[in-house]
């Protein structure tokens, strides 16, 4: 079955059909799905969603756009919630030169501190990483964090990077990008990269794949991306789904 390796079913946008929503998900073909925090409030959600749903596990961090609410004195708060039973990862975690804000002396300090936790506790990490391509690469090359191991979710950079990215031992996040019109970029990397390096995302409430770009994205949508990496690979809709569950569960180490 389909597993989604990043979602946020805490987001606001799914308070009005959350269950019911997420009860259809099986009859559908999503087996396994990875909710993650991008905050200390979201992280405890996130927890809260993974204890409600067997097939929901998640990830708890601080996205480097709220590195800014991070202290010496909350930080421990992620390590106690990371030794929750269903915490699989610690992310997202990374840089985000997008926005000014907050500096990116801020979002390498927290990014840096975020990896050493992983290396501590034996998660691996989910990366985010926008206009940022350099110091992010840099900093998991300083750190050695391709022994921790993980994923660079949401990849937008060039089939280099990628292959850089690959090299280190992690894991690219393929999801709604790949079907888009303009996703000439992500089609080149699923293309240069292989499979076995893969696994799929939605980032819902965001990125929905074509036919269904600019709606509220969902899990359901998976297939769409499945069907766009099949063609790229030339290989079966069966094979992309059975190879990214697999390799989504040695990356979260699922069993």
């Amino acid at each position: 079955m389909i597993f989604d390796t990043h979602a946020h079913y805490d987001d606001e946008q799914f308070d009005i059909d959350r269950d019911s929503l997420l009860l259809s998900m099986k009859e559908n073909g999503i087996g396994t799905i990875v909710n993650i925090g991008a905050n200390l409030a979201s992280s405890k959600t996130t927890l809260e969603l993974a204890h409600k749903y067997d097939f929901i596990y998640g990830a708890v961090g601080v996205h480097p756009s709220d590195s800014a609410e991070l202290s010496d004195d909350n930080f421990d708060r992620i390590r106690q919630m990371s030794a929750d039973e269903k915490c699989v990862a610690i992310g997202e975690i990374g840089l985000d030169y997008y926005w000014p804000e907050p500096d990116h002396e801020i979002q390498k300090k927290w990014f840096v501190r975020q990896l050493d936790l992983a290396r501590e506790v034996k998660l691996p990490v989910v990366i985010h990483s926008r206009d940022a391509a350099a110091d992010t690469v840099q900093i998991l090359k300083d750190n050695n964090a391709g022994d921790i191991g993980g994923v660079v979710h949401c990849f937008s950079y060039s089939k280099e990077v990628a292959i850089e990215c690959v090299k280190m031992g992690f894991y690219i996040g393929v999801g709604g990008v790949l079907t888009f019109k303009n996703g000439k970029k992500m089609k080149e990397v699923v293309s240069e990269i292989p499979i076995e390096k893969i696994i799929l995302e939605t980032d819902c409430p965001y990125l929905a794949p074509e036919p269904n770009r600019g709606k509220r994205n969902s899990s359901l949508n998976l297939p769409y991306v499945v069907k766009a990496m099949a063609e790229i690979k030339g290989i079966s809709e069966e094979e992309v789904i059975d190879i990214t569950e697999r390799n989504a569960r040695d990356m979260y180490r699922l069993g």
